[in-house]
């Protein structure tokens, strides 16, 4: 490859500079997110069904479903949330299922599982949604003369149907409001006094607005169609509809009803900044840039406003590109600063700044080339490829330096410029391959990852591997062609210089264990350092077995107290973040109303903390979504009424010292002011969001069990023991167990002697408590819009004060008696408000936030109180979810990938060496990267996280690198002079400038991303601190330790070749026999043309 590029620069260039163009317009295409596209293989299938109990859903729809998605090929698990109104399935398959056919599939099972549904059961919604399709931000209207219905009607459409010209955006319902209704608000007196019941007026609304087709006949020459005003045109028309016909007096509608353009009954208001509205989450889909969606948002954002009339206004809030705008941003300059102050130690190093802009210039082309491969390859610029090319800086100017650094040493030997370039790039060649395919080893583990780890970890390999494979290939085409154009010619040696090189010394004056120089007063500049050096080193050479021993204690011990002392996270803790999200849970049962009043008090309570002026905005849900948008609960999930979920945002420029701090004030004063209300943390960013999929907490447990009782009492223990954890807080049972019910129990008997049956009273029953919406469909055209509405009968929940009210419901047309309490008798009682399964199991869940502790410490604190609360009931499991079990398998992977990173490098040591000695002494600098990793982590008060594992792995293959370079040099003078000492020594000699400046060199990299000062400092801090403690340590073992245990170990081996080849030379087992000429041969010998 080098005598290929000398002989063709022109060609060399050309194709850089393709590379490069194709590279710039990769730059300009590829998605920018926050995280990788983690592709989980999730299926959520949301059915509505408006009134209907938690235990209906369960048992009518909820089992229906899980039975039948067993027959789904891949399934992994059915996990069924069942609440009033709304049954949600999360499918989940495994890793290696194709989604597009088993989305086929479930679609087609649904279609099946129909037929089985209670009468009036409506279609579900069927999607593919994982933590990746979360909401980027969200469109709030807003209007001080507009209704709630109204605005949701022009969000619904006219604003939502704009979102499919936004490719990779997609939106839930809007958010606030209740879908449009016409809806026949029913006196219960008036009805009463003309003896009418609830199911009279459905029917006759039903039959006097009923949806026709429209037929046509043949008149003359025209075809002429023939609609008829079976549907009412205007919305006041419903008033005169007659609900008595025959003898006697006609009844009205208009009198015992009005009729209202209004909205479904409302479960749940949006609150932006503390006053109801409606907003429209804006989410992507899982595999869209977030960047792109969010700025595609914002160019339509006019066109949105001119749909709308001028009294409703349009805003785009909590934008979370923001937040991966600046996590790129920061990453990037932190990259970009990092490579000046790479150059810059180059620079110190060499004292010759072509040499330094050589070097310097294949940080940028490696960069531009790695981000062409990553957009070949279908990945993203995101938290985990930047981290990569920041990573990958100080390994591109390794390749560049000792390629540069070489160069520099054999013109020192005085060779003409272009041989020093061309037998210099030559002998480091191999070496520099094999350091490359060490650092490539150490990310190999990665492919055999799975889950999130797998799709954390391949794009950052990915980034690294295609960094610096484009690197080593710039050291071996660009950097000698453009060092015979740049560099000087002929440099002067000095006489110390020349004392230190290998290939100009004697046999005799190696074996010398000692060394002394001559001309002291001429030993300048690096020369006095590596003088220094030697010194040292002689010592240690002399103490061999004493320095092996220390230095395997002193790591031992490092890394042992570390791992017991230092803590462990998914990702680094954000202190600072200027955004938070908190449950608010009220009584069980507590009115939407109620509950708002509370979730007014709790934003109160804020301001006052921060100051009203460092609140930015809030947004909060109260209560539930309506049953008309069953996929609104993937986004936000209450389960009762008395649920609310409120999002923060403080001003730019409130400084929050720290989040966790400010949350605890919050918890102490709702705590104080509303001592009936519970808060619970939730997260809020897109990397926690991401990371705990789904999870509300970082600590869940779920407790599932053959009866919902034995689960109660095993949870309700469980509790009581986790509230003694000094550090957990918001500890709950998220399910509503307790929800108050006013339950009808009709008397059969009673009922028949009436001439009523079960199924007539409760048509009336679902039109006085709910609405006629399921069970009797009726449509109403609006003509200016081309929109249908639903049209439906109902009696507003506050008009029924009292059981009294209800049981004076009257349940005969046209008579007073029998009334409901006639045929039923009604007592209150506590019921689930929610039930929830997995397989055969129902399940209760235990949920916990953590205050100022690690992940690590807590999940082994949490795992003790499991078992100290005993060992639940028979037939029933207790398991850890959450992020807390997202860690344990991220760890363990991590882990066992380092593990086999090492195993892979050795296996590839000893093949390029042929020994499995002098494998085991490049390994020697290994547990020094763990120990200075870990040190410094725990000295600047970090965690172990995917970050700082990344950090520590990265070291690990930059240790080697430093010691393929001594040992590589160190075997060969051993081979060539028969003396492993000296051999250390002069390696170590040789090769102590390419290892500092190196070294340091990626130190200086590191260093803007290691002080956390950027806009994602936090996230990016440890993955710098990491790498930094790892590589100064290893730095020092691979310069005195690692030429002490070679010496050691290699002393007494054998200078024999391990060669099996009769026609090697070098091999024992050479027989020199040579092959005789055939005519054959001769006459393929090589004609000149």
């Amino acid at each position: 490859m080098i005598k290929t590029a000398l002989a063709r620069p022109i060609a060399v260039i050309v194709a850089l500079l393709g590379v490069l163009v194709f590279a710039a317009l990769a730059l300009g295409r590829i998605p920018i997110d926050i995280f990788p596209r983690l592709n989980l293989p999730t299926i959520y299938i949301a059915q509505p069904y408006g009134g209907m109990t938690a235990a209906q859903m369960e048992g009518f729809i909820a089992t229906r479903y899980q039975n039948q998605m067993l027959y789904v090929s891949g399934i992994k698990d059915v996990e069924v949330k069942n609440i009033q109104g709304l049954c949600l399935v999360k499918c989940t398959f495994y890793e290696d299922v194709n989604m597009a056919q088993a989305a086929g599939e479930v679609a087609s099972q649904v279609s099946r599982v129909l037929s089985y549904m209670p009468p009036g059961t409506v279609p579900p919604t069927v999607v593919r949604f994982d933590a990746s399709s979360l909401p980027v931000g969200e469109l709030v209207f807003s209007s001080t003369s507009a209704s709630l219905g109204q605005m949701q009607d022009l969000a619904s459409t006219r604003i939502r149907p704009l979102f499919s010209q936004i490719p990779g955006a997609s939106a839930p319902p809007p958010f606030g409001g209740n879908e449009r209704t016409v809806v026949v608000r029913v006196d219960p007196e008036k009805m009463k006094s003309y003896r009418l019941t609830p199911d009279e007026i459905v029917s006759a609304i039903v039959k006097n607005n009923q949806v026709s087709p429209a037929g046509s006949v043949g008149m003359g020459n025209y075809m002429v169609m023939t609609p008829s005003n079976t549907v009412l045109d205007k919305i006041p028309e419903f008033l005169n509809i007659p609900l008595r016909q025959g003898v006697g007096p006609m009844v009205f509608i208009h009198d015992v009803a009005t009729v209202e353009d209004a909205t479904d009954v409302p479960v749940g208001y949006a609150l932006i900044n503390g006053k109801r509205s409606v907003y429209i989450p804006v989410t992507k889909s899982a595999d869209a840039s977030t960047m792109s969606v969010v700025n595609a948002l914002k160019a339509k954002l006019p066109e949105m406003r001119a749909l709308l009339p001028d009294n409703v206004q349009l805003s785009y809030e909590f934008d979370q590109s923001v937040y991966v705008s600046q996590a790129v941003h920061s990453l990037a300059f932190e990259g970009g600063l990092g490579a000046l102050l790479t150059g810059l130690v180059v620079f110190l190093f060499l004292g010759d700044w072509r040499s330094s802009a050589i070097v310097i210039l294949t940080i940028p082309i490696s960069i531009l080339t790695a981000i062409l491969l990553l957009q070949l390859t279908g990945q993203t610029i995101n938290i985990m490829t930047l981290s990569g090319l920041s990573l990958a800086i100080g390994i591109l100017v390794d390749q560049a330096t000792v390629v540069i650094e070489n160069i520099h040493q054999h013109q020192e030997m005085g060779k003409t410029k272009a041989r020093a370039i061309l037998d210099a790039s030559q002998e480091v060649s191999f070496p520099l391959l094999l350091i490359t395919l060490s650092i490539l080893a150490v990310f190999a583990p990665a492919f055999l990852m799975s889950g999130v780890p797998r799709g954390m970890f391949i794009p950052l390999s990915l980034s690294v591997g295609f960094a610096i494979i484009a690197s080593y290939t710039l050291s071996q085409t660009f950097v000698p062609v453009v060092a015979n154009w740049w560099l000087k010619g002929h440099q002067h040696t000095s006489e110390h210089e020349l004392s230190l090189l290998p290939d100009l010394k004697q046999p005799r004056e190696v074996s010398q264990e000692g060394y002394e120089v001559h001309h002291q007063d001429k030993v300048k500049g690096f020369e006095r350092v590596k003088l220094a050096y030697l010194g040292i080193l002689d010592k240690l050479l002399r103490h061999r077995a004493l320095v092996g021993t220390v230095y395997g204690v002193v790591c031992a011990t490092v890394i042992g107290v570390c791992f017991y002392f230092i803590g462990q996270d998914m990702m680094p803790k954000i202190t600072h973040s200027k955004q938070f999200q908190v449950r608010i849970v009220a009584p069980e049962g507590l009115r939407i109303e109620r509950t708002e009043e509370r979730t007014k008090e709790v934003i109160s309570l804020i301001q006052q903390i921060v100051g009203p002026k460092n609140v930015a905005i809030t947004s909060a849900f109260v209560g539930m979504t309506p049953s008309s948008y069953g996929t609104s609960a993937l986004y936000v999930f209450n389960a009762g009424p008395n649920e609310a979920d409120l999002q923060v945002n403080l001003a730019e420029d409130y400084q929050v010292k720290n989040l966790d701090a400010l949350k605890d004030q919050i918890r102490q004063a709702v705590h104080q002011h509303l001592p009936d209300v519970q808060l619970s943390y939730e997260p809020i960013e897109l990397t926690d969001k991401i990371m705990s999929q789904g999870a509300q907490t970082p600590i869940e447990i779920l407790v599932g069990g053959k009866s919902l009782a034995d689960g109660k009492a095993y949870a309700d223990k469980l509790v009581a023991r986790l509230k003694g954890i000094a550090y957990l807080r918001d500890v709950r049972i998220n399910q509503p167990l307790s929800y108050p019910t006013v339950q009808i129990d009709v008397d059969r008997e009673r009922a028949a002697q009436f001439g009523l049956t079960p199924d007539q009273i409760a048509k009336s029953l679902v039109a006085a408590t709910s609405s006629s919406r399921f069970t009797a469909k009726n449509l109403w055209l609006d003509q200016s819009k081309g929109f249908a509405y639903q049209v439906q009968v109902q009696l507003q929940s506050q008009d029924m004060k009292s059981e009294a009210d209800m049981q004076n419901l009257p349940l005969v047309p046209g008579q007073l008696r029998p009334t409901l309490g006639d045929v039923a008798t009604l007592h209150t009682a506590n019921v689930p408000g929610e039930y929830d399964r997995i397989g055969p199991r129902r399940i209760i869940t235990v949920s916990a936030n953590i205050d100022h502790q690690d992940l690590g410490t807590a999940t082994r604190d949490v795992q003790r109180a499991i078992k100290a609360v005993g060992a639940p009931p028979k037939g029933s499991v207790v398991e850890l979810r959450g992020l807390a079990k997202l860690l344990t398998e991220t760890l363990s992977s991590l882990q066992t990938g380092l593990g086999l990173a090492v195993v892979v490098i050795f296996l590839l040591l000893a093949a390029n060496y042929q020994s499995l000695k002098v494998a085991a002494v490049v390994l020697v600098t290994v547990p020094a990267v763990l120990a200075g990793a870990l040190a410094l982590l725990l000295l600047t008060g970090q965690t172990l996280n995917l970050q700082s594992y990344m950090g520590v792995i990265m070291s690990v293959g930059v240790s080697v690198a430093n010691a393929v370079l001594i040992v590589t040099n160190a075997e060969s003078l051993r081979l060539r002079y028969r003396d492993a000492v000296a051999a250390a020594r002069l390696a170590g000699a040789a090769r102590l400038r390419p290892i500092l400046m190196t070294s340091l060199a990626m130190v200086a990299g590191m260093l803007p991303m290691a002080s956390g000062l950027g806009e994602a400092g936090e996230q990016s801090a440890p993955l710098g601190r990491a790498v930094i403690g790892g590589l100064l340590a290893s730095t020092v073992a691979a310069l005195f330790v690692l030429p002490v245990v070679f010496a050691a170990l290699q002393r007494k081996t054998t200078f024999a070749s391990v060669s099996l080849d009769p026609d090697d030379p070098a091999s024992a087992t050479y027989d020199g026999y040579e092959a005789p000429a055939t005519e054959h041969s001769l006459s393929e010998q090589p004609v000149l043309v």
